[in-house]
């Protein structure tokens, strides 16, 4: 018989035997520590008197020594922290730093020239001299401190020998020579001690300024201060390659980065300002000697920087060859000279350059691309949103061209370029996805001198492959490498992309040529009608990525549709043409389409036309909004015929539902007038019951239709101005409740919303409605008394409609008889007393909130017992 011990005693065993293990665990981790500190190598200057076999661990020449206890750690060393260390030669530098400067600027004036001179000469050559002194000791920090205030007093010489020597002296010029001076001081120091880390940053940092300063202080044009920036940044990328440090070359990479950007900036400025070609190949020199920079650097640096430095290089080159042919174009034109050039640059994929920096240079050229296509987008979204200012004014007449349709105020001359950019990128990306075998072909040097590593590969060396296959990821394999796109989606995205910009270069080609108005309308029909035979149709499915043009049309025809549709407001006769081509297009699209979702937004796009035909023929004929209502509801009428025909049809679902959309605006548009609301919501409630025929439509349209119809009850009883609504309402409650008795007695399983909700929702909300604004007292005494008698019957039999429905009017009703007398007790009371109650209230819901949540989940578990 097996012995189970009580829970507390076996509680009490497993908290021992985790103890047991905790403490095991601990002592492991502390054998580990010390074995890891036996196998490290000694210390260079080991702390005097440390003696690691007295505390039984093995000795730097005994391994065999007998190890120490586990339990036992060895001393710490009595030396100071390093942090405290640090912080009080800062602290003491920074001292000593304030007091010459002081001295420097206030005391200085109290001395002759010679003391001068010997004062600055002794204490900066006692601080230049101090740190070599303190490495040879070993006082690294102290050193490092002393270097800090030797570089101030150093400038500061260079402040007083311009005070004092040469005040005449111009301060640009001075301040260039010092510069240059001190850098080279501070570089020969900085090499002689090499243990600093001070010295060398502090010369490049002082190295920037020499040539910026000097072109400055000569009066130099724009054109020379660039090259003095470019001579520094190329100095600065030498050093970034090839110095001592780590604080060297970030510093001359930070220093390089900074000059070279300004270089380039001001051949930028000079490139784009220049008068004439002539003028542009100064600064065009200046920006090929900058690229040419960069790549050299590019050339040996890790890959990061390898693709930055193309980058650079990339744009530099296309700012200098298309600048020279921009400054000879018009305003509207010179983007294509910087496109050319930028195309130009794809060429670097056939050329020796290293992968990484190659790369870079073709990351600038579609960066060049991107921002001549985001220029581009305010003249395209002008001709696809600008028709919705025709929205206020339809059917005005028909506007003399494209621009006086869209209303937009650009300007449209400078705009020229625009489709021409968007279509040769089209007709480029369009090639690539045509042709992608070949484009893989020409690209696959650069590709295969691409390494996974930080560096480039030899030419020739075979590219990253795909996992689980022999072949490289770029081939149009079916799977990718780890962190590249498949060939499919690249070719896929280059199609969609293509067919999107081709699509927008056309309609902004007629926008900026301003085409009549009849052939702006037309030439945006056919191009939906183009947009969806190229989602019906696409290109051969072999094809890899047709599956994604094929999406992208999808998206695009109907975004089309609606520029078209919208632009045809402008007149009657042409938005009949449009929205009726556009209904039988897409309607013939969703019955040659293949998959769901295709279909389903063919279908939807072709209802929604045609809902839209129903209201133009409503305004037609002069009829008022309220008066169109009706025959706005031909669609959804229609709709539930097609959804009966197509039955489980993926297609009846969104049709029937853009159908229920239809019949909801023609609700809206019969809101002003209550009698034509009345026959919308009766008509709706005909379709409604006429699509719950349906056996799967039932459990929805069933209730819909019911609500809809007492729904145009109400309304109708509210135009007429009845004032007695009972004498209406009552022959239609009693015959529903006896019906829903029958229906319980059957079945008593039957929910009583079902059985009794229709028929008191019938008479209880309309008396209820007339209730709130009779004066008179007895009609609100009855409804509260046949309520009270309702919520009991319904509390006493479990059935929720009618404890719900009674219950709502009961509380509804006496609110409504007791609020005169709650403004008056309000009124009556001091202003505090409402917001104390309220706060008493909550701390009271506070204290007590478990219970009250408890209350509720009773009240709805009780609830929802109920039938």
């Amino acid at each position: 018989m097996e012995h189970v011990l009580p829970p507390a005693e076996e509680l009490a065993r497993l908290d021992r035997e985790l103890a047991e293990l905790d403490a095991r665990r601990a002592q492991l981790l502390t054998r580990r520590a010390w074995l890891l500190a036996a196998l490290r190598p000694p210390a260079p200057s080991a702390a005097p008197g440390w003696n690691p076999s007295a505390w039984g661990a093995p000795g730097t020449g005994r391994p065999d020594a007998p190890a120490r206890p586990w339990g036992l750690v060895p001393p710490k060393s009595p030396s100071a922290p390093r942090g405290a260390q640090n912080v009080l030669l800062t602290l003491g530098g920074l001292l000593l730093t304030i007091a010459a400067i002081a001295f420097t600027l206030v005391s200085w004036g109290s001395m002759g020239i010679g003391g001068r001179s010997a004062v600055l000469a002794l204490v900066t050559a006692g601080a230049l001299a101090a740190p070599a002194v303190l490495l040879k000791r070993g006082l690294t920090a102290t050193a490092e401190a002393l270097t800090a205030l030797a570089l101030v007093l150093t400038l500061l010489d260079a402040y007083a020998v311009h005070a004092v020597a040469a005040p005449d002296t111009d301060g640009l010029g001075f301040t260039a020579v010092a510069a240059a001076v001190l850098a080279a001081l501070w570089t020969g120091y900085g090499l002689a001690l090499g243990r600093l880390h001070l010295p060398l940053p502090a010369a490049v940092v002082l190295g920037q300024w020499p040539l910026l300063f000097g072109a400055w202080a000569a009066g130099a044009p724009a054109s020379v201060v660039g090259w003095a920036l470019l001579a520094t940044a190329v100095l600065d990328g030498a050093i970034a390659l090839w110095g001592r440090g780590t604080g060297t070359r970030v510093t001359a990479c930070v220093g390089g980065s900074v000059m070279g950007a300004s270089a380039l900036l001001v051949g930028l400025t000079q490139s784009v300002t220049a008068s004439g070609p002539l003028g542009a190949l100064a600064p065009g020199a200046l920006l090929l000697t900058a690229a040419a920079a960069a790549l050299a650097g590019a050339w040996r640096a890790p890959r990061g920087v390898a693709r930055a430095g193309g980058v650079v290089a990339g744009l530099a080159v296309v700012a200098a060859v298309g600048g020279v042919p921009a400054a000879a174009l018009p305003e509207g034109w010179r983007v294509l000279a910087y496109i050319s050039a930028a195309l130009a640059l794809t060429a670097v994929v056939r050329t020796g350059l290293p992968g990484n920096a190659a790369l870079g240079v073709l990351v600038a050229s579609a960066a060049v691309v991107a921002g001549a296509l985001v220029g581009a987008l305010p003249g395209l979204a002008a001709v696809l949103l600008g028709p919705v200012t025709l929205l206020p004014d339809a059917w005005a007449g028909p506007e003399e061209g494209f621009r006086a349709a869209l209303g937009s105020t650009l300007p449209w001359p400078e705009l020229r370029a625009a489709p021409v950019v968007l279509a040769v990128t089209a007709a480029l990306l369009g090639s690539a996805y045509r042709w992608w075998p070949s484009w893989v072909r020409i690209a696959e040097p650069l590709i295969a001198r691409e390494a996974p590593g930080s560096g480039a590969t030899a030419a020739g060396a075979p590219a990253a492959a795909a996992p689980g296959t022999g072949a490289p990821w770029y081939t149009g394999g079916a799977s990718a490498a780890r962190g590249r796109p498949s060939a499919a989606a690249l070719r896929g995205a280059a199609g969609a992309a293509a067919t999107v910009l081709g699509w927008g270069a056309l309609l902004l080609a007629g926008a900026v040529l301003d085409v009549p108005y009849a052939v702006a309308v037309g030439g945006e029909t056919v191009l939906v009608a183009g947009l969806l035979a190229l989602a019906v149709h696409g290109t051969d499915g072999g094809r890899d990525g047709s599956a994604a043009v094929r999406g992208t049309a999808l998206v695009v025809a109907p975004a089309g549709a609606v520029s078209a549709g919208l632009l045809s407001l402008a007149s009657e006769r042409a938005s009949y043409a449009v929205f009726g081509a556009l209904a039988a297009l897409f309607a013939g699209a969703a019955v040659r389409a293949r998959g769901g979702v295709p279909r389903a937004v063919f279908a939807v796009a072709a209802t929604a036309g045609c809902t839209v035909l129903t209201g133009f023929a409503g305004r037609s004929l002069g009829l008022a909004p309220h008066e169109a209502a009706p025959l706005v509801l031909l669609v959804p009428a229609l709709t539930v015929l097609l959804g009966a025909g197509l039955r489980r049809d993926p297609v009846a679902t969104p049709v029937e539902l853009t159908g229920a959309l239809g019949a909801l605006v023609a609700v809206g548009l019969a809101v002003p007038d209550a009698p034509f609301l009345a026959l919308v919501l009766a008509l709706c409630g005909v379709l409604a019951a006429g699509a719950a025929v349906r056996p799967e439509r039932r459990p929805v349209a069933g209730h819909l239709a019911a609500a809809l119809f007492v729904l145009a009850t109400w309304v109708r009883l509210g135009a007429s101005e009845v004032s007695f609504p009972e004498a209406y309402t009552l022959p239609v409650t009693v015959p529903a409740l006896v019906a829903g008795f029958l229906r319980r007695r059957k079945d008593p399983e039957a929910s009583s919303w079902t059985a009794y909700g229709p028929g008191l929702a019938v008479t209880l909300l309309p008396s209820l409605a007339v209730a709130w604004t009779d004066p008179d007292w007895r009609r609100p005494l009855l409804l509260g008394v046949a309520a009270l008698v309702i919520t009991l019957l319904g509390a006493r039999h479990r059935l929720q409609a009618l404890l719900l429905l009674g219950g709502a009017v009961l509380a509804l009703d006496g609110l409504h008889e007791l609020a005169p007398y709650v403004v008056q007790v309000a009124g009556a009371l001091p202003r505090w007393l409402p917001p104390a109650l309220a706060g008493l209230l909550l701390l009271v819901v506070g204290a007590t909130y478990e219970q009250r949540l408890r209350d509720a989940r009773r009240l709805k578990d009780a609830l929802g017992r109920m039938r």
